[in-house]
């Protein structure tokens, strides 16, 4: 596994992965930038920078999320979810095909290991607010607000 961190406007992100893919992209407030990114790293870090950007809405390099097969078909779904829209916890429930399964559902999307490329995100409460999210709901509003710009006023 290499890993390799980068700045972005929300903190530092750590990317971590290897031929098979990329297993972890996470957020902190700190830590030191990589001055040498590894070969296998480098599409992860030059997407996610057009992302910051503006110049990206998706990501194509290979992922390697691990997790149990219940969190990879709710990450899995989560890669549905377009550019600049949101979607409730309930919602995702009823898309995997059980609405009783919410907790759980949002349980998988708190343990997303794949910061903004698995879009986590842009899962909301039901009544538009916005709910729990691992980096911090100032992150999340950051990123959905970067997402859809021209809808900041009804998302919030």
């Amino acid at each position: 596994m290499e890993t390799a961190y980068i700045k972005t406007p929300l903190g530092i992100a750590q990317i971590t992965g290897d031929e098979n893919g990329i297993s972890v992209i996470s957020v902190s407030d700190e830590g030191e930038v990589s001055t040498n990114v590894p070969m296998i790293l480098q599409e992860a870090v030059l997407q996610l920078n057009d992302y910051f950007e503006g110049k990206r809405s998706g990501f194509d390099f290979a992922l390697n999320p691990k997790g149990t097969e219940f969190q990879q078909k709710v990450w899995k779904e989560l890669l549905e979810i377009p550019f600049g829209k949101t979607m409730s916890y309930l919602e995702l429930s009823k898309k995997l095909g059980d609405v009783k399964a919410i907790r759980a559902v949002a349980s998988a999307n708190g343990k997303n290991p794949l910061w903004i490329v698995v879009p986590c995100h842009r899962v909301i409460g039901t009544d538009g607010s916005l709910t729990g999210y691992a980096g911090g709901l100032w992150r999340k509003k950051w990123l959905l607000e970067h997402e859809n710009p021209s809808n900041q006023q009804s998302l919030f």
